[in-house]
């Protein structure tokens, strides 16, 4: 069986709701207002979103976490629903500090089930998520106060130094393909100092690579990287599909609903970015 089948196979039968949806709306030229109807279930009546959207945590309470699923998803389907960006942007502004920082969880996760590392350092506001929310938006074209502020803090904080581990590397860099002023060879030259990021496509530990940096051939952050190293990931990527059509997690969920939920998560994103390199 080919990737893209095997991969199709997974999703139909382990994947989500939302998955299937954005799937079929990548894939098989279906209506992206599908992925909005089952992103609606995920939205509270504050605006946020919740209920497990991101699936390391299953707590019903609205979660900046959560907002950042939404909104890539919304990106990845091509789907636009201003008011229902504008009221998760609206709660982001109730939420946010005095210079517009937002956490990415928050101590609702405690009582519920979730993985071991949403702890307390989640709590506290940074340029991750804040910098990859407001990249989003910028991203969805909608506009917004809290866009504007929160904005001016994540350039301020930018300026003065990156991130440390590329996961608010990777946020960073949301934000800053949207700036007028981007050194790209300083952000090259910090790659190699952060943590957990996965440069060599023989590693197979936990880590953010160069394709969740720049997923599709004109990203904007493609220019970070050689053909060479894009096509050792790539290979990599395509050697991880497991056997039953789905790609595999390196880090452990808090269960096994939220693990297929994951790995269905996962491999939409194998396949649009296989799909995007012309790699199916």
């Amino acid at each position: 069986m080919d990737i893209f089948t095997a991969g199709r196979d997974f999703v139909r039968r382990d994947a989500r709701l939302l998955e299937r949806r954005l799937f079929a709306t990548v894939f098989e030229g279906a209506d992206p207002q599908g992925v909005i109807d089952a992103l609606r279930g995920f939205q509270n009546a504050d605006g946020g979103f919740g209920w497990g959207l991101e699936p390391d945590k299953r707590c019903p309470d609205s979660l900046p976490l959560d907002v950042e699923v939404a909104f890539s998803t919304l990106i990845a389907a091509g789907a636009r629903d201003d008011e229902m960006v504008r009221r998760a942007a609206d709660w982001l502004a109730q939420l946010a500090n005095a210079d517009g920082a937002v956490p990415l969880c928050g101590p609702a996760v405690e009582g519920y089930p979730r993985a071991e590392h949403i702890t307390e350092w989640t709590y506290q506001p940074g340029i991750n998520p804040t910098a990859g929310l407001v990249g989003r938006l910028y991203q969805l074209g909608v506009e917004h106060p809290w866009r504007d502020q929160a904005g001016a803090w994540c350039a301020a904080e930018l300026a003065k130094e990156f991130p440390e581990d590329a996961h608010g590397m990777h946020e960073a860099l949301e934000f800053l393909e949207h700036t007028d002023d981007v050194d790209v060879d300083l952000v090259r030259d910090w790659l190699p100092k952060l943590q957990w990021f996965r440069a060599d496509a023989a590693d197979p530990t936990y880590g953010v690579t160069p394709l969740h940096l720049a997923p599709t051939p004109d990203s904007f952050w493609n220019q970070l990287f050689t053909d060479e190293q894009l096509d050792a990931h790539l290979d990599r990527l395509i050697a991880d599909q497991q056997d039953d059509g789905g790609w595999a997690l390196t880090w452990e969920p808090p269960g096994p609903a939220s693990t297929l939920e994951y790995r269905g998560i996962v491999t939409v994103g194998a396949l649009r970015t296989l799909k995007a390199y012309n790699r199916l």
